[in-house]
């Protein structure tokens, strides 16, 4: 319950931040989107991946649910034009991406799908790291995912549309957590359905968070900034993960 509250909170805190304060600048908005991607990409490798792989029975096609997972986020970013990882367009012509709705079910079904990760069952028998990881690592995902979903949503909708529509997202993790437990335990899904879904979301962490790298330097130049953000948010999923 404690996830789920602090899941919803996050996602809605800040889209409602966004909503308020809309003057926010884009190079902050930026730098902390550098960071979010980090640290999303330190705990996929440090966490998610090693305790996959770990598991035997699921290990040898584990790849293959980890590559499905890339491309199916591909797909998600697509229908929802990259706000996952920050993307911020004027949505206002026609087409898949620019449509409110195929962009809420992508996103809907992103956030969704991360939120298995958190479900009260560990991903392997012998899982012996919290959650608070991975708890951490979705909330600084979720805090520029809102700002651009809020700046996207504000060329297309009045407040009260806005403001249904980012409850919607804010619950999305939270159902996905508390959907995932509710199967789990009336022994609808099993340890290897779950094995599957947290593949697939090992692998969306996987595009976004490169993605993210890619995109701030579209001219491949060096720069110190990002790479200080990105060494401070290795450090401190290491620490988390190890140490604390």
């Amino acid at each position: 319950m404690v996830h789920f509250i602090l899941l919803f909170v996050a996602a809605l805190g800040a889209s409602l931040l966004a909503l308020i304060i809309p003057e926010w600048k884009e190079k902050s908005f930026k730098l902390g989107l550098i960071f979010a991607g980090a640290y999303l990409f330190a705990i996929t490798i440090l966490h998610i991946l090693p305790e996959l792989f770990a598991d035997q029975q699921s290990a040898y096609y584990m790849g293959l649910y980890i590559l499905l997972g890339f491309l199916l986020q591909q797909v998600l970013d697509v229908m929802s034009s990259g706000i996952e990882h920050g993307h911020i367009h004027d949505h206002s012509g026609h087409g898949m991406g620019n449509s409110v709705w195929t962009l809420m079910i992508g996103l809907f079904l992103h956030a969704f799908l991360e939120g298995t990760l958190l479900s009260k069952q560990p991903m392997l028998a012998g899982h012996h790291h919290g959650s608070e990881t991975l708890l951490i690592g979705m909330i600084l995902h979720k805090m520029p995912e809102a700002f651009a979903l809020v700046a996207v949503l504000m060329t297309r909708m009045n407040k009260p549309g806005v403001l249904s529509l980012l409850v919607l997202f804010a619950l999305a993790s939270p159902l996905g957590m508390i959907s995932t437990d509710f199967l789990f335990d009336q022994q609808l899904i099993g340890r290897g359905t779950l094995n599957i879904l947290f593949g697939l979301v090992a692998g969306g962490f996987l595009h976004i968070s490169t993605i993210i790298f890619f995109e701030s330097s579209p001219q491949h130049r060096f720069n110190l900034h990002k790479l200080l953000i990105i060494l401070l948010a290795s450090g401190i999923a290491i620490l988390t993960e190890f140490i604390i």
